[in-house]
């Protein structure tokens, strides 16, 4: 089975069971994430509130955790519904955003982590980089590293934790410590619509709903994302149009989409 083959599998397994993905995400990107999941064909639900998120959690295909605004009440949702997701067995996601600029996000990373176990890791090279313990240069959310640069981080840090570490990037490197696959694809456009980073973490917990294999679970979900954007990019005016571009991208995506838009390069 060709690469795009296997990718198309799971994306059509994903579309028939529509599984429940719980976000507790930031503010920033709650809408763009909801609708980039049902355009994927997850089911989405959102919340903020700690008690209403451990009950989602409970009933979930995936959780997926993401820090970029670290106030109390999102905090404290995160952490009860990874702590009611794993003991339901369903697998948690984490995006760690911007996790080595502030003392706040480096001390709600390691809360996070501290916790429990999680399925998969989703960052760019200055988060995962820092929560490897490297040095790692940030400016707010986005990287001043490449993807390539944390490889090796990455894969210490998925070694110790047990868990997908997924580094984006114009490369994606997607790691658990002993395997590691680099995948190519996507378009300049991305980086400028707000929330695709957010996106990518939540079409990660989407896939992991669905796969035994959380490494190729987390694989297969980038090279969607990397298909999808390389479409939006193509025939788009700017962000905005690159944003809605995608949403259809992703609706109507096909094995011939993913062949050509996303290749693994080792």
């Amino acid at each position: 089975m060709t690469f795009a083959a296997a990718v198309f599998r799971d994306l059509d397994r994903l579309r028939a069971a529509k599984p429940l993905v719980v976000n507790i995400t930031n503010n920033v990107v709650t809408n763009t994430t909801a609708n980039a999941l049902l355009a994927l064909g997850a089911s989405p639900a959102m919340t903020h509130h700690p008690v209403d998120a451990a009950e989602l959690a409970a009933l979930a295909g995936a959780v997926v955790c993401n820090m970029g605004t670290p106030g109390e009440e999102n905090v404290a949702a995160m952490l009860a519904a990874a702590a009611a997701a794993r003991d339901a067995g369903v697998p948690v996601i984490f995006d760690p955003v911007a996790a080595g600029v502030t003392s706040r996000r480096r001390e709600v990373a390691r809360a996070m982590l501290d916790a429990g176990p999680v399925a998969a890791i989703r960052g760019n090279a200055s988060e995962i980089l820092a929560r490897a313990g490297e040095k790692a240069a940030a400016k707010g959310a986005d990287s001043r590293h490449d993807s390539l640069e944390a490889a090796e981080a990455a894969a210490r840090l998925a070694g110790r934790l047990g868990c997908v570490v997924c580094v984006s990037g114009v490369v994606d490197v997607v790691t658990d410590g002993a395997r590691r696959r680099d995948l190519a694809g996507g378009h300049a456009l991305m980086p400028l619509v707000t929330g695709l980073g957010c996106t990518a973490t939540a079409f990660v917990g989407a896939f992991t709903a669905v796969a035994d294999d959380y490494f190729s679970a987390t694989l297969h979900a980038m090279a969607v994302m990397a298909a999808a954007g390389s479409l939006a990019g193509a025939g788009a005016a700017g962000p905005g149009s690159c944003f809605t571009r995608f949403l259809d991208a992703a609706y109507c995506l096909t094995e011939a989409d993913i062949a050509a838009g996303a290749r693994l390069t080792a």
